[in-house]
């Protein structure tokens, strides 16, 4: 039974409709369709609430900033979660939402032309999204700088001017610090000149309102999740793998994509369909494992290009290692057992990120940690807690309790992180190819090997 006071309220119309609709934009750091599904940081924090409140959460992605802002104030949706910078001009036509994350500002130049030092240094074609709160604070700094010029795009995102920028179409675009971080994986031209001001707050749009209940709702879940450590962990799982970004590394992986990968691509795809897998993941492995070179071998005797042990080898009925199509097969086997025995009560996509860790480890050793991080109060289901307690596995302290003693903990740190990021490019390079926007040389000539 609905509480009198919750009566006719805008919470107690979306319980009693069973569905909360929420306007988003589509991008990575917001929510996009993932290999498992919606994805991204606004998508898993309104799944979260939408759940909490015991009712369907329906998405709309806006074509741009203007939908969003033109859709919560029209009634269209219940709030906006839209990775939305907190300001003072958008607080007189909206209210906030409690803020979740801080991002900078960021003025960002193709590194094959000159650096800008600041703002009076900018002389080139700059342009913004529309109606976005890069453009409310370039408005504020004309007034220090009347030199200033720039354009309101009202057709593209920042994506799309990012990726201007890197063709060198455009010089400059302004985009958030997570944005940036994010993409400049795969636009390796990019590099940010300088930050715009001082660090800024992103929160949930609402439009302005006497009724409070939803608002208050979403204030108090914030303040929950924030204790829990879940919001931590929610920003952890977007943008933790990709804080230390390798330009020389990531330029050497591109380049092997396009020299390498073809050749083994199809037996990539052959284990994956084989394992019910994805090839991008066993190739980001392979990766890792070997840069994809079959005769790899490392100072500990595992060889090829998943660099399985003997032991391993034999398990997977594998009598060479050193031959691609065996070796990838094996990993493929090795890794889709490991992944079975994670706990069924672990989600994805934390079950595959410890099933990555125990495919580099040792599933006794995962094991050890997890009881660590039990121990330790936090949530053995997360691989953000769990991460945190592998390195304990290398301290006497820690080790001599376990049932697997000592390991080097802090090794699938790294392993996994650098997974997941040349995952992410694999999965960018491969969507842009089949846009027809993006990187065709890389992906085009794969389907044509034999």
């Amino acid at each position: 039974m609905i509480p009198a006071w919750l009566s006719d309220s805008t919470l107690e119309k979306i319980i009693t409709k069973g569905e909360l609709v929420v306007l988003t934009r589509n991008s990575p750091t917001t929510y996009y369709e993932g290999p498992d599904g919606p994805a991204g940081l606004e998508y898993d924090l309104a799944k979260m609430l939408a759940d909490e409140l015991g009712v369907k959460l329906k998405m709309i992605a806006a074509q741009n900033l203007s939908q969003v802002l033109a859709g919560v104030e029209n009634g269209a949706a219940d709030f906006a979660a839209a990775g939305l910078t907190i300001t003072e001009d958008r607080k007189e036509f909206f209210r906030f939402g409690p803020p979740y994350q801080a991002i900078t500002e960021q003025l960002i130049y193709n590194i094959n032309n000159p650096r800008p030092g600041s703002i009076d240094d900018l002389n080139g074609t700059f342009e913004v999204v529309a109606y976005s709160s890069h453009n409310e604070r370039l408005v504020k700094l004309k007034k220090q700088h009347p030199s200033l010029n720039w354009k309101e795009n009202d057709e593209l995102e920042n994506e799309d001017l990012l990726q201007l920028v890197a063709d060198d179409v455009l010089d400059y675009t302004m985009v958030d610090s997570n944005e940036f971080m994010l993409n400049q994986r795969f636009m390796l031209d990019l590099r940010a000149a300088f930050d715009i001001g001082e660090p800024q707050q992103l929160g949930w749009l609402f439009p302005k309102s006497k009724d409070n209940s939803l608002y208050d709702k979403v204030a108090a879940f914030f303040d929950k999740i924030r204790t829990s450590g879940d919001l931590t962990r929610l920003i952890e799982r977007t943008y933790g793998h990709t804080k230390d970004f390798d330009y020389v590394g990531t330029l050497i992986f591109r380049r092997h994509v396009a020299q390498r990968l073809p050749r083994y691509r199809p037996f990539f795809e052959a284990a994956a369909k084989k394992y019910n897998l994805d090839w991008r993941l066993l190739a980001a492995m392979g990766y890792q494992e070997s840069h994809w070179d079959p005769k790899a071998v490392s100072p500990t005797g595992v060889r090829g290009i998943m660099m399985l042990t003997l032991r391993t080898a034999a398990e997977m009925g594998i009598e060479n290692r050193l031959k691609p199509e065996s070796s990838i097969m094996g990993g493929a086997e090795y890794f889709s057992n490991s992944l079975q025995r994670i706990p069924d009560d672990i989600e994805e996509p934390d079950r595959t990120w410890m099933a990555l860790a125990a495919y580099n480890i040792g599933y006794g050793h995962l094991e050890d940690a997890r009881i660590i991080t039990e121990q330790l109060d936090k949530d053995p289901r997360r691989w953000f807690d769990v991460k945190q307690s592998l390195p304990l596995l290398a301290k006497r302290k820690w080790y001599k309790n376990t049932r697997h003693g000592y390991a080097r903990g802090w090794e699938p740190l790294q392993y996994v992180e650098n997974i997941r990021s040349y995952y992410d490019i694999l999965r960018w390079l491969e969507d842009s190819q089949q846009e027809k926007i993006r990187e065709p040389d890389a992906f085009s000539i794969l389907p044509q090997v034999p």
